[in-house]
């Protein structure tokens, strides 16, 4: 397979290859560090791409707070 088709592929396909990629990752993951490290990080990651998202959105970080933790004062 030549660099222009694989191109080709790569940019007619872009949820597939990242698809793939995750599962590969997700699967390495689970051999060298064990499914729940595994689940751990993936949980990071995601409140991470959480919190990164509401910031380039420029929301206020104290009322995403108080979504997320609500204070129930007296």
């Amino acid at each position: 397979m030549n660099k222009e088709k694989l191109v080709r592929f790569l940019i007619a396909h872009p949820g597939k290859v990242i698809g793939v990629l995750i599962g590969f990752l997700f699967g390495i993951l689970v051999i060298t560090l064990g499914f729940f490290k595994t689940i751990f990080i993936c949980i990071c990651v995601y409140i991470g791409y959480f919190l990164g998202n509401k910031a380039d959105k420029k929301e206020d970080f104290k009322k995403i707070l108080d979504q997320i933790l609500p204070f129930k004062g007296k």
